[in-house]
């Protein structure tokens, strides 16, 4: 007898109806995944597990109050939540550094050693996954060319021989891509910094 493998949807749709065994099937198809994800940034075991738990139980109270748009992007949904997670933790973690005190404690010595950017990458790389989930909008040629010139770092002529366009067709459909970006990126407020 052949295993039916239900989509995301199907999953959330049975949970919602009371079959816990369904979200247990969601939580392990994508648990190693949003782990992974989570510890590449916190590079803490500890943490990482309970900001995995807290993204996991966002989600589970989400499904359950019934509030969660189904787009058929649930493991991006789950990776936002982690993100923000994350985001909010070095906040936190800003505003109330914790030291360990050994008893040579010596204030000149706390001094710079907050890590600013730790919250500011993050953000950042939420907002970068964020413009590149906008380049899906672009027109095709557009795409085309942007996609070849950054992922498979091919020059111009290159781009131009493949897609069997002029240099000049190609240069002016990368640079109509990035202003195309661009306005995309001002319209969904992203800054990029």
């Amino acid at each position: 007898m052949k295993s039916v493998i239900l989509s995301d949807s199907e999953l959330i749709c049975l949970y919602q109806n009371g079959d816990e065994s369904a979200l247990k099937t969601l939580i392990l198809r994508y648990e190693q995944k949003v782990f992974t994800h989570i510890m590449a940034s916190v590079k803490n075991r500890e943490l990482a597990e309970d900001l995995f738990q807290e993204t996991f139980i966002k989600v589970i109270n989400t499904l359950r109050l019934g509030v969660y748009k189904d787009e058929g992007k649930f493991l991006q949904w789950v990776l936002r939540i982690a993100n923000n997670l994350k985001i909010d933790h070095f906040r936190k973690a800003q505003r109330f550094p914790s030291y360990d005190n050994n008893g040579d404690f010596d204030i000149f010595e706390t001094l710079g050693e907050e890590d600013p950017s730790a919250e500011e990458k993050m953000i950042r790389e939420q907002v970068y996954e964020e413009a590149i989930g906008l380049v899906q909008y672009l027109p095709k040629e557009q795409r085309e060319v942007l996609e070849m010139r950054i992922y498979q770092d091919l020059s111009f002529k290159e781009i131009a021989e493949q897609t069997h366009v002029s240099i000049n067709t190609a240069l002016g459909r990368m640079r109509y891509a990035l202003i195309n970006l661009r306005k995309l990126i001002e319209e969904n407020k992203l800054v990029l910094s």
